[in-house]
């Protein structure tokens, strides 16, 4: 069953469309699509995990602002004003560690402020476009990754990748699964192995199911058997996405990514970070100033409807950890490959 649209679109104008996004957290037993008419229905959508992954949720703001903002478009332009300040900082709050979240936001708000000219009505259009042109770099940096990464997995037989970072993830073929798929079309044979990706199995539900679509071999095994599968020369590379990087490189990604990076490394295994441009934040100098999203305790002690802990039992449940630089073999982004892995190379290739 192929996705018959974008995990993240817009349907119709400025004045009356909405955001419709698959609901990723019924996946992959059931396809759904659902309309948002509200910011409300957004917040939601992005805290809930209906719609992730760092550059999908950056999209879907800046959709979120559209709809939040329809109520306003024959207001004043001052109400305008203070009602797309008060859709913005209520949008910031659904997730705080996916930077492309506030890059889309920030990104939003700039184009009202270089736009005082324009009458409510006008801005709301000129935001749709704003919108439209975030979704359409997303799918262009997403090929552009692709075409930068596949070298790197020349010569591989197995890949091993975390959580789910393709189309489901982006508005185009993903960060790190836009590289396996241009590495599967070069090599049918190539064999992608896929962690669950615990508490919430986004590798089980999501990018194995991805996979399958484009018949892209898969296999899928439990977070904690990655160090084995490397031991037995089953893999030859890793690569993950990111929800933020740090100006030395230092890598925020789904809960697992730490431990997977300290076993390639152990291993002699290439471990590789693909992200585009927009999820490094260069204003933190590392990752340990990378906040880092605490989640509800049932997520652990009633996974999917079931309890599997004692009553009362206490859980730690963050939603991230940071891969450091000197574990990442190379980061991959739209404007090339940064390696090695440092503050300097960061800036060469990424430039202001």
């Amino acid at each position: 069953m192929t996705a018959p649209r974008p995990a993240v679109a817009w349907i119709g104008d400025a004045d009356t469309g909405h955001l419709q996004l698959i609901d990723q957290t019924l996946l992959p037993i059931e396809y759904r699509e659902l309309a948002l008419h509200t910011v409300e229905e957004v917040w939601e959508a992005i805290k809930l995990l209906r719609v992730r992954g760092a550059p999908a949720i950056g999209v879907a703001a800046a959709y979120g602002v559209i709809v939040g903002c329809q109520t306003a478009r024959t207001a004043s332009r001052g109400e305008f004003d203070a009602r797309l300040k008060h859709v913005v900082e209520y949008l910031a709050e659904s997730r705080p560690t996916a930077v492309n979240l506030f890059w889309a936001l920030n990104r939003m708000r700039g184009v009202a402020e270089a736009s005082s000219s324009l009458s409510s009505h006008e801005l709301l259009a000129r935001l749709l476009t704003e919108a439209r042109a975030i979704e359409s770099e997303d799918r262009e940096m997403c090929a552009a990754i692709g075409r930068h990464g596949l070298p790197l997995l020349r010569g591989c037989s197995g890949v091993l990748t975390h959580c789910n970072t393709g189309g489901l993830a982006t508005a185009g073929d993903g960060t790190a699964l836009a590289i396996i798929f241009a590495a599967a079309r070069e090599n049918p044979s190539l064999q992608v192995y896929a962690d669950e990706t615990r508490p919430l199995l986004q590798g089980a539900r999501l990018t194995a199911w991805e996979l399958m679509q484009r018949s892209v071999p898969v296999t899928l095994i439990c977070d904690s058997m990655a160090g084995w599968v490397m031991k037995e020369g089953r893999v030859q590379a890793v690569i993950v996405g990111a929800d933020r990087i740090a100006a030395n490189g230092d890598s925020a990604n789904k809960i697992g990514t730490y431990s997977l990076s300290v076993l390639a490394k152990a291993h002699g295994i290439p471990f590789y970070v693909a992200a585009p441009s927009s999820t490094f934040d260069l204003t933190i100098q590392s990752g340990a100033e990378i906040p880092i999203e605490q989640r509800v305790s049932t997520e652990i002690t009633h996974a999917f409807g079931k309890q599997t802990a004692p009553d009362g039992c206490r859980t730690y449940n963050p939603a991230f950890d940071v891969a450091p630089a000197e574990n990442i073999s190379a980061l991959i982004t739209e404007r090339g490959v940064i390696q090695p892995v440092t503050k300097e190379r960061i800036q060469a290739v990424l430039g202001s």
